[in-house]
């Protein structure tokens, strides 16, 4: 039998743990709403007991959001999001809220490609606003399960061995280029790929895809570069490789993008090393409307 009782969340308390986690102190929360460091300080105690969780951990000096912080921050975004459009709305201002996208992106996953892939979701006739996290597979996947992302962008597909029911569609595949500063590629192009031979070059970390596949490749072409270095930070990779420190590789969907950015030749390409991207959803299949464009977008466009 109803006993009347109602566990109420009190919302001052959520705007003021809203206002902490965006300025990052509360010193800085107070400055905002006026109210002294104790009076904030007790008011997340209370909120963090009426949920039960620890909102905020230290990281020095400063509070960083925990976990179940993470949780309790997006829900606090919606809500008072949903308040300003409610003003809007008794003011005579069309709402129009947006449609919120949720995407992991794969931190192997080139960024021109992250971005070409991620761009049509925001032509649909709706509004689209994209929440971008870049971060390892295993750790994007992780917060797909438990239903924080609606997809994840990754150039290698959910393996047998990850405990979540999710499911990969591909995207499309491409081949790769070699480029290097107009110095490097300058007489190397008649004898390609064999001229690559001792030739200065850098290398992606061991973890990535593109590493992988590239060393494969070279051991079977019996092909023996110098390597002058390597990077865990594809674009700090592309700025050496700018500068003459070596040859790099980058993906054939991206060479275009590559030689205009950062001003190196293209020396040439490979065909048989096939890069492939794919989007990781919960879905066998695919419902959300901006993740429905983006896998169209790509089959029709980027790799197509």
């Amino acid at each position: 039998m109803y006993d009347g009782s109602v566990n109420w969340l009190n919302y001052h308390h959520l705007l003021y743990f809203w206002t902490v986690a965006r300025e990052g102190s509360i010193a800085r929360a107070c400055s905002q709403l006026y109210l002294t460091q104790p009076t904030i300080s007790g008011q997340l105690h209370a909120l963090e007991k009426a949920v039960g969780h620890k909102l905020f951990e230290r990281a020095g000096r400063n509070l960083v959001l925990s976990e179940m912080g993470r949780v309790v921050y997006r829900y606090a975004e919606e809500i008072f999001s949903l308040g300003r459009e409610l003003q809007d709305t008794l003011n005579g201002r069309p709402p129009g809220r947006p449609l919120h996208l949720m995407v992991g992106v794969a931190e192997t996953m080139p960024e021109q490609i992250a971005y070409r892939l991620i761009e049509p979701a925001l032509h649909l006739a709706e509004p689209v606003q994209v929440f971008c996290e870049k971060g390892k597979p295993e750790q994007l996947l992780a917060q797909l399960a438990l239903h924080r992302l609606d997809v994840v962008l990754a150039d290698a597909p959910v393996g047998p061995f990850v405990k979540i029911q999710a499911f990969n569609h591909l995207l499309g595949e491409c081949g790769v280029s070699f480029v290097g500063a107009a110095k490097l590629v300058r007489g190397r192009r008649r004898g390609f790929p064999l001229s690559l031979d001792g030739a200065p070059f850098l290398m992606p970390a061991e973890h990535t895809v593109l590493r992988k596949s590239l060393e494969q490749w070279l051991e079977t072409e019996n092909i023996r570069p110098l390597v002058r270095g390597v990077f865990t930070d594809p674009a700090l990779l592309k700025v050496f490789g700018e500068n003459g420190t070596g040859i790099f590789a980058v993906r054939t969907a991206v060479e275009r993008e590559t030689i205009r950015k950062y001003n190196v030749r293209l020396l040439g390409r490979i065909t048989s090393i096939r890069e492939r991207f794919y989007a990781i959803s919960l879905e066998r299949k695919l419902k959300h409307p901006a993740v429905v464009a983006i896998t169209e977008a790509a089959r029709g466009k980027l790799f197509a």
